[in-house]
């Protein structure tokens, strides 16, 4: 009856199968470092017709120039806020409230962001492709919860101040 037979262990199994690969392997070893020694045993033999020193080979090519990218200077010399000429300063140098220039603020804000230079970069980003940053996902998701907690947080502040307060009276 095959009910009280003994079943092979795998493990057991899989131990011998690697013992046996580890032994054959140390058979190997010893028969390379056996030829290893016999080559070495035999003197070495130098040509006189090339120098002793370091190996060059004469017709190496130079190394290439280095590419550099071409870059926009008026992005760089131009400043980000044209709005800073002395007519926007009153007699004090505070700044005069320009009502134009809050609306376009305000108005940018509820504009849909240009699209990206680089989507298949925004891609890889998003996804997480590529080595060594996060997510954007996670990156979301760490935000979303941290303001969840910091807005509970402020709520049990506000309910306790309220608490205090009215308690008082």
């Amino acid at each position: 009856m095959i009910l009280f037979k003994k079943r092979t262990d795998p493990i057991s199994e899989r131990a011998r199968a690697l013992n046996a690969e580890i032994s054959a392997l140390e058979s190997q070893i010893k028969r390379l470092n056996t030829t290893l020694n016999q080559v070495r045993a035999q003197p070495r033999l130098r040509s006189t017709t090339l120098p002793h020193g370091p190996a060059s080979s004469p017709g190496k090519p130079p190394a290439p120039e280095p590419v550099f990218e071409e870059v926009p200077q008026h992005r760089i010399q131009t400043p980000a806020n044209g709005d800073s000429s002395p007519a926007h300063f009153n007699d004090l140098g505070m700044r005069k409230y320009d009502l134009p220039g809050a609306w376009r603020r305000l108005h940018g804000l509820f504009r849909p962001p240009p699209p990206p230079a680089n989507p298949k970069l925004v891609s890889f980003l998003a996804a997480g492709s590529v080595q060594g940053l996060r997510p954007l996902r996670y990156e979301k998701r760490v935000a979303r919860n941290r303001f969840i907690v910091l807005v509970v947080l402020f709520v049990l502040i506000l309910w306790g101040i309220a608490y205090a307060f009215f308690h008082a009276r």
